[in-house]
């Protein structure tokens, strides 16, 4: 016999597919809605159901489970049903043993195959004199190895060289040929000597020829065994199975039969057809409404009364369309007694009770009956709920923002068109100004008007409205204080007289109903709101003047907020904006421009100030201090007015920010002690600039860096060491200093600037470094507009302060020093040095004063102070002599009494020089003096010649 090819492949995956789960394929109507239609119709057909229900003790009697009754079928169909899926799942177990099986013999055969072909001397052995007494020891030792039944060796002819069984030794194999060709393969064969699971290999020497071929199989009985071995667990879990599906199914009949009475499927159909009759007869509306609150049942008149969609059963009863509060009810399972709802434009009686009491499910039943005759009653409840609702929309709408005009504009929006067509505001100009209510009350600004249409005869916003004539409502509500009615202005001739032709237009547009009521607040009027109706409105009648006065009264107090945040936000604004430079001083260090905004919501205590100091030097400043309003801004005045007192005594940045910090504390201590509450402290960056060096020394407490922008566009953000904010550390501050090329900008800002509600520190620190980056060679002015264009935030919760200087140097030519030795004769050819430079500068009209002035600085240099000395000329807005020495000494300006033969030297300085004074720098101070650079008459030096009573000499 042949054999046929094997359903083997080597690689190939398992495929498997299980018996489908079965489904419940029961007919009978759902439990829960059989009960409760069953308690719907309890009245109706309960002698039907009593009759049922002893027809069913009588069947019970007969037999356990009857096969007439419902339940009798439903548990003979489960157990049909259980026993044929178990049945077929046991059958396509067995198959899928025997096919599992079957392929762990081919798998194992081949591997057999593969491993006694593949192994060591194998080829030798074939091309040997005696080939089988070379592999017979061997293959009976792989067969006990590899747990096969046979391993044969082979020609390539098929004729078996070595055997399990030596009594095939010389027999040919049966459909080897594939192998013999030099492929291997796995089959199921049948045939001579017996039918096996085989794999056939060939042996192949090194050029490809195929110099024999070995086979191992599992023979098919071996196969069956193993098969045999798992029918018995197949079969008991099967039993097992069908044990337990009939058990599940006794109980579920038993439970069924407990719900049904016993009735069978015919007794049912009548019961339900009949209680199908009733239930749809009846003219109440009956709804059934689930745990969950969804609609289980609802009859013919309660879908024809709610409009419910065809669709409604096994919907979510806030899903149906219903009322807000119809809905709510039914949802919420609360037991009412005819309680009214509205329905479209019926008004029904609700009555609802709840199921358990009565033996079913927890849920609902709720009747519904028509109760339209009270639908006038209705009306009257319902108008008074919309006036409610609009009065609270009116307190959530009125007042969102602290500005005047835009609450009047609220007042008028909230109005229309639930109670009026159109609605006017007028207030007086004083109440738009943040002021306090003065003046008379017969004039007044329109500031808001709003309406159902665009196209109204009434007069814009912003014109002035006059309440002349005492006949018009309006005067008559200003003078009682109280909502005036005019219901049909047609024949209201005291309303016409203010404005006859206007009337006439008003009229003629459609406008036939008024209600004025004065804005009062705190009793005191402040505007007036009018609510005019036309066209198809109804008129206004008298119940509406109570809902009109309190809506006046409601938006009354939130314009008088308003107001009076507008006041005492002008008056912050006016405040912060006197305390801040309202122009910059004319200096030539630096090209500067600036930009200030206060914050919208109120103001705050950003500033900034740009000082001349002496030696043609320029100061910076940037400051914030912590908090808002008229409190801030009196802080913040009081700093830059220290700032410039301190830098009058012409201190570096580090000493004057401990000035400013000393001064904070102590402030902080006094408002502490007063009120209980403490500034918590102000940022501020300071920075000087020198134009003859280039060099910007700088120290900041709290403040962010300043942002340099170098000629070439390369933006940097110096390392300036950050020190706690004023008033909070006590720590010494430190100063940074960086040399600047000339065509830098210096980029001073607060941190409004950079920081707000849409993005963190980081992110505007990145757009601020762009933003400069671009555009090149930007004058400051031009910086300072793109900057704001890229920054602002929408909505401004700081003050924004930025400051763009552009550095300058001062050319070499217009500088000169030099150095003085300690010794008197050393004056004479300096000052004949300076007199020449002066020439060469074209000031010989100043020479003689400046001559003296040096020569007096310098005498006392020599004689008081200590090397080294030297003397330094600019040539700048004006003439800056500067002296300096190596002695700290303090020179300060006495009167010499009448003997001294000194002391004059820096009275002297002081009549001939426009500005002096002295600074200290880390090895010693500077005497300085300032001249214009136009000549004129000397000053006048008489009191140097003139009562010397009280004149000191000069110290140092």
């Amino acid at each position: 016999m042949k054999g046929r090819p094997g359903r083997f492949r080597r690689g190939s995956g398992r495929s498997s597919a299980g018996p489908s789960r079965p489904r419940d394929r029961d007919g009978s109507p759902p439990r829960a809605r059989g009960r409760a239609e069953a308690r719907a119709r309890r009245g109706s057909w309960s002698r039907i159901r009593s009759g049922a229900r002893d027809g069913a003790r009588q069947r019970a009697r007969r037999g356990l489970l009857g096969v007439r009754s419902a339940a009798g079928q439903v548990l003979f169909l489960q157990i049909l049903v259980a026993v044929l899926l178990i049945s077929a799942a046991v059958v396509a177990l067995a198959v899928q043993a025997r096919y599992d099986s079957e392929r762990d013999a081919l798998n194992r055969s081949l591997t057999a195959a593969e491993a006694f072909a593949d192994a060591p001397g194998t080829r030798s052995a074939l091309v040997s004199a005696t080939p089988t007494l070379a592999f017979q020891g061997p293959v009976e030792e792989a067969r006990e190895g590899s747990g096969v039944d046979f391993i044969v060796v082979m020609e390539p002819d098929g004729t078996r060289i070595a055997d399990s069984d030596p009594a095939l030794i010389g027999l040919r194999a049966e459909g080897v040929e594939r192998a013999a060709a030099g492929d291997t393969f796995a089959e199921i064969f049948e045939g001579d000597p017996n039918d096996a699971a085989r794999a056939i290999v060939p042996v192949k020497d090194d050029e490809g020829t195929v110099l024999g071929l070995v086979g191992a199989g599992v023979t098919i009985e071996s196969v069956g065994a193993t098969v045999d071995r798992q029918l018995p667990v197949l079969l008991g879990a099967g039993g097992a199975a069908l044990i337990l599906a009939t058990g599940s199914s006794a109980l579920v009949s038993r439970r069924l039969r407990r719900q049904t009475h016993g009735l069978g499927p015919a007794e049912m159909t009548r019961m339900y057809e009949h209680h199908d009759a009733v239930l749809h007869a009846v003219r109440e509306g009956v709804l059934i409404i689930g745990e969950d609150g969804r609609l289980t049942l609802a009859n013919d008149e309660a879908r024809r009364l709610l409009e419910l969609p065809a669709d409604a059963e096994g919907r979510h009863v806030t899903e149906l369309g219903l009322d807000e509060d119809t809905a709510g009810l039914l949802a919420s399972g609360r037991a009412v007694t005819d309680e009214v709802h509205l329905a479209g434009d019926r008004l029904l009686a609700v009555n609802t009770r709840p199921t358990d009491p009565y033996g079913g499910p927890s849920g609902t039943v709720a009747t519904l009956r028509d109760t339209t005759e009270l639908r006038a009653l209705s009306g009257v409840a319902e108008v008074a709920r919309e006036r409610l609702k609009l009065l609270y929309d009116a307190g959530v709408r009125i007042g969102t923002t602290l500005d005047v005009t835009r609450t009047a504009e609220e007042l008028s929006e909230v109005a229309v068109p639930r109670f009026a067509d159109f609605v006017t505001v007028e207030l007086l100009d004083p109440v738009l100004r943040g002021d306090e209510p003065s003046g008379a009350h017969t004039e007044m600004r329109r500031a808001a008007v709003s309406g159902v249409r665009a196209d109204h005869p009434l007069q814009p916003a912003g014109d002035l409205i006059r309440f002349d004539v005492a006949t018009t409502p309006m005067a008559a509500a200003l003078e009682g204080g109280r909502a005036v009615l005019e219901a049909d202005l047609t024949v209201a001739h005291g309303w016409r007289a203010q404005d006859p032709e206007g009337a006439d237009v008003a009229l003629a547009y459609g406008v036939h109903s008024l209600i004025t009521a004065p804005l009062q607040a705190r009793g005191t009027i402040v505007g007036m709101a009018n609510f005019w109706r036309v066209a198809d409105s109804a008129r206004f009648e008298e119940e509406d003047l109570a809902f009109a006065e309190e809506l006046a009264a409601r938006a009354a107090v939130a314009i008088d907020n308003a107001r009076r945040f507008t006041r005492e936000h002008a008056m912050a604004v006016t405040l912060q904006r006197s305390l801040l430079p309202r122009v910059l001083p004319e200096q030539d260090a630096l090209e500067v421009a600036h930009r200030y905004l206060p914050a919208q919501a109120g103001v705050g205590g950003d500033w900034f100030d740009v000082i001349p100091l002496p030696g043609a030097r320029v100061a910076l400043v940037v400051g914030d201090v912590v908090g808002h309003g008229l409190h801030a801004a009196a802080t913040m005045g009081r700093l830059r007015t220290a700032v410039h007192n301190f830098s009058a005594l012409d201190l570096p940045p580090d000493e004057l920010l401990g000035h400013l910090d000393e001064l904070i504390s102590r402030i902080d201590e006094e408002e502490a002690g007063e009120s209980g509450a403490a500034i918590a402290g102000a940022t501020c960056l300071y920075a000087i600039y020198d134009p003859a060096s280039g060099r910007c020394c700088m120290a900041t407490a709290g403040h962010f860096a300043p942002a340099v922008v170098l000629p070439d566009g390369t933006v940097d953000f110096p390392e300036v060491p950050v020190l706690p904010p004023l008033g909070v550390g006590g720590q010494p501050f430190e100063t940074a200093e960086v040399q600047l090329p000339e065509g830098s900008r210096l980029v001073l800002y607060t941190d409004g600037l950079i920081e707000s509600r849409e993005r963190d520190v980081d992110s505007g620190l990145r757009l601020l470094r762009s933003t400069l980056a671009e555009g090149g060679d930007r004058s400051p002015e031009e910086t300072c507009r793109a900057v704001f264009d890229a920054m602002l935030p929408p909505h401004r919760s700081d003050d924004i302060a930025l400051l763009v200087a552009r550095t300058r140097l001062l050319p070499s030519d217009r500088v000169a020093d030099w150095d003085v030795p300690r010794d008197p004769a050393a004056v004479a050819p300096i000052r004949a040095a300076c007199g020449r430079q002066l020439e060469r500068w074209g000031l010989e009209e100043i020479g003689f004063t400046t001559e003296l002035m040096l020569s007096e600085l310098i005498t006392n240099a020599i004689r008081y102070g200590s090397e080294p000395i030297h003397v330094r000329m600019l040539r700048d807005r004006s003439l800056i002599c500067e002296v300096s020495d190596g002695s700290s000494t303090s020179p300060h300006l006495r009167r010499a009494a009448t003997t001294d033969e000194g002391g004059r030297g820096l009275f002297l300085v002081s009549q001939f020089a426009g500005r002096w004074g002295t600074r200290y720098t880390p090895s010693g101070k500077v005497m300085w003096t300032e001249q214009s650079l136009r000549g004129g008459a000397p000053t006048p030096v008489m009191p140097l010649f003139d009562d010397f009573e009280n004149l000191d000499e000069d110290a140092w």
